[in-house]
Formats: structure tokens, sequence, C-alpha cells
């Protein structure tokens, strides 16, 4: 079983931060989180995008701003092997980078805000995602060690400064959390995000964070406002409408990949969700096309 995993993120002797570009077959980063801010924007590829609890479609364009330790992962759509098909970049930075009290500055007060606000993620939007995309791209390549730090500094101030945007963990569930009780929370995530799609072992994720099935059912649903199956069946009804959006698969095959043990079921708790039918929802869908 996978679950949310820490990455150690080091930056070599010649740089504060890390910039890296990747060019892949696909995005096979598992759920994970660091202390790190993180900036990624998608050049190329498409699939889902998995912040903290939230679960959303991405493609090129896509632009997220992450606090420090909010799990997180872009999960590739499934194709045929032997392309080069997901393309990103990703800054990587640490709150002291420029030296403890840098952000504490009057002038920096606006990325300040910034880098608080990431805490629930950030998917940055409209033109502000494409002129930060751009110069993403450039400092990918630049080769000069103190450009590359201006340019990031560039990048906060517009995104501090913008309104373009919508907060991913939008109800700051991970954010909230104690620090002490974040790294069970983010194994608890990791677990939905890396099994929702087949039959969830309630017992299983209780042992992972040490806790009886009773407690860690209390203490999941005191962290979030959620049950354990409430959570899971969110993912896996998201997971169902975008299938019913993006493929011509059937009922049943939605159903099934999406964690559904039967159609009758995946019916039921679909019509309850979403007030209509699988069915109705992909025909209301390319009615609108």
């Amino acid at each position: 079983m996978i679950k949310a995993r820490f990455e150690t993120i080091r930056p070599n002797d010649r740089a504060s931060f890390v910039v890296n570009a990747f060019a892949l077959e696909k995005f096979t980063a598992p759920y994970h989180f660091h202390p790190e801010y993180e900036l990624t924007c998608i050049i190329q590829g498409a699939g889902t995008r998995f912040v903290g609890k939230n679960m959303q479609a991405y493609g090129p364009g896509d632009l997220v701003f992450l606090g420090a330790d909010l799990p997180h992962c872009w999960k590739s759509e499934d194709f045929a092997a032997g392309e080069l098909r997901s393309q990103s970049i990703v800054i990587q930075f640490e709150n002291a980078f420029l030296g403890k009290e840098f952000f504490e500055k009057p002038e920096l007060e606006s990325i300040a805000g910034l880098l608080k606000r990431g805490a629930s993620g950030i998917r940055f939007l409209g033109e502000t995602a494409k002129n930060v995309t751009m110069r993403m791209e450039a400092l990918s390549r630049e080769e000069s060690r103190f450009s590359r730090m201006l340019g990031l500094l560039e990048i906060l101030d517009i995104l501090a400064g913008s309104t373009e945007y919508v907060l991913l963990d939008n109800d700051g569930m991970t954010a909230r959390s104690h620090p002490a009780e974040r790294g069970r929370l983010n194994v608890s995530l990791g677990y939905i995000v890396d099994n929702f799609r087949t039959e969830i072992a309630l017992d299983e994720v209780a042992a992972t964070v040490n806790m009886s099935v009773s407690a860690f059912c209390k203490y999941f649903r005191k962290a979030t406002g959620k049950t354990f199956i409430e959570t899971v069946t969110d993912y896996r009804v998201h997971f169902a409408t975008k299938q019913l959006l993006l493929t011509d698969k059937s009922m049943a095959d939605i159903a099934f990949d999406s964690g559904f043990g039967d159609i009758s079921h995946f019916y039921k708790v679909f019509r309850r969700r979403l007030k209509t039918s699988p069915l109705q929802y992909r025909k209301s869908f390319l009615k609108g096309v």
C-alpha cells in the first residue's frame, strides 16, 4: 500500500532554491509532502491533481502554488507508453531561503500574505496563469543565478497581487490541522488517493496511523468534518463524473473503475449526491457542447 510520503528537497550548493523542468511519459511522483513551498505549472499533459483532500482534473496551463507540508500529486491519464506527454516546471523554496526575516519586511507584505494563503493550495487562472507560466519557462532556462533569484521574486509579487485564483483545500482542513497531527492526516489522505478505486480496508488505514478502527473514525471525522467513508465516496463520485464527461465508457465500466462495488450502488450514490442519474449527467453535458 502506498501512503503520503515525506520528500526531501536539497538545492545544490550554487542555489538557494530549486527550479526543475520535467519531460516525462507521465508524472510518477507519489502523493507526498515537504516543508518547502512549491509552484508548479503544467506545460503539457492531463490527468487528475490531488491537493490536500481536493481532487480536480488538470491540463496544460494548470498553475498551482502550494504551502509547506501540503500533500499533493499530479496523476497522468493512462495512455500508451513511449512518448513524452507530460511536461511541467516546478519551483521549490524554503520560507527562509533568503533569510529568516526576509519576508517580514514591509515591502514584502503582500508576498507574506501569499505564503500564508498557500497553506490551502492556490490555483491561479486567466492572464495571471499565462504570464507566470511564460516567466517560469524563461526562469528554467536562465543561467544567471542573480537573475533567477530576481525572477522568482517577480513571480511571487505577481501572484501576491493577483485576484485570479481559487483556493483548492477551500475549507482549510489541511491548513487548520495541528502540525503534530498533520503527518497522520496526510497518511490517511494518501491512502484514499491511492486506493479509492479499489476496495477500501478501514482496518488497514487505521493500522497505518497506529490507531484502532473506532479511534481512527472519530479522529478522521473531527479532523475533516466528514467520515472516512464519506470522503472516499467524494473521491469516487468526482472520478466518475470525470469519466462520464471525458470518456465514452459504459456506465458499468465507470462504476467499477471508480471503486463502486456494483452498478446499482453507483446509481444510488450518484443520484443522491448530484440529484441526477449518471446517464443524464453525461447527456446534459453533451447537449451543451
